[in-house]
């Protein structure tokens, strides 16, 4: 009773959010695009003639923000090289090439080091995030491991004045997370966007300047 009760509560906040209306009348997949757009205008973090990696990537919405801010204004196509990539299939994004597979693995790798061609990534950006238990030493585990992931990812691919944006929570483990952030960039912000819901401890870290480039 109380989870169908809790189920009904999440749907009716879902339904009536601001966030995920406006999402539905520009066309964006999730709301999620409301916590990038509003990162992006704080920082000035996509710029045209960039080169763009969106990691775990599915359902497109980061993606699709991207491809606007380098679309041209008259049209046409982008400004920029934007690349996606997922375990999980991505409903096409015109401009994007999405790439469906672990990112560790040397085929998924290999098709990213052809579309990239030798080119540095100005930008990562990751909302990966692990199915959480509730049990607080796990989740803490789990959530250092996906952004561990991105560091590394950072590390081999970013150019040295390039920037990693990834989500994280403001829970047990947090703290080691960001000094390991400051370990790896020359700059290091939190950012709490105000289309994050504010029951969530859900927090995004910029690293600016890579220390230690691959």
């Amino acid at each position: 009773m109380a989870k169908n009760k809790l189920n009904k509560n999440w749907l009716h906040d879902h339904i009536n959010d601001p966030y995920v209306k406006l999402a539905q009348k520009e066309g964006y997949r999730a709301r999620a695009a409301y916590k990038l757009k509003e990162i992006d205008e704080e920082e000035k973090l996509i710029k045209p003639g960039q080169v763009i990696v969106d990691l775990g990537s599915t359902p497109g919405s980061w993606s699709q923000y991207v491809r606007r801010k380098l679309a041209g204004k008259e049209g046409g196509g982008i400004h920029g090289v934007i690349v996606a990539l997922d375990m999980l299939e991505m409903e096409p994004v015109a401009d994007v090439t999405f790439i469906q597979g672990d990112f560790r693995e040397t085929e998924v790798l290999a098709q990213l080091a052809g579309v990239l061609d030798g080119r540095q990534v100005d930008l990562v950006l990751s909302d990966m995030a692990p199915n959480l238990s509730g049990i607080a030493a796990t989740d803490a585990a789990r959530v250092e491991d996906i952004i561990d992931l991105a560091i590394d990812f950072a590390r081999h691919h970013l150019k040295p004045s390039g920037c990693l944006l990834v989500k994280c929570f403001n829970a047990s483990g947090y703290t080691q997370i960001v000094e390991k952030f400051r370990q790896e960039f020359k700059s290091v912000s939190p950012k709490k966007p105000k289309a994050s819901r504010d029951k969530s401890s859900e927090v995004f870290l910029l690293g600016r300047g890579v220390r230690n480039p691959v």
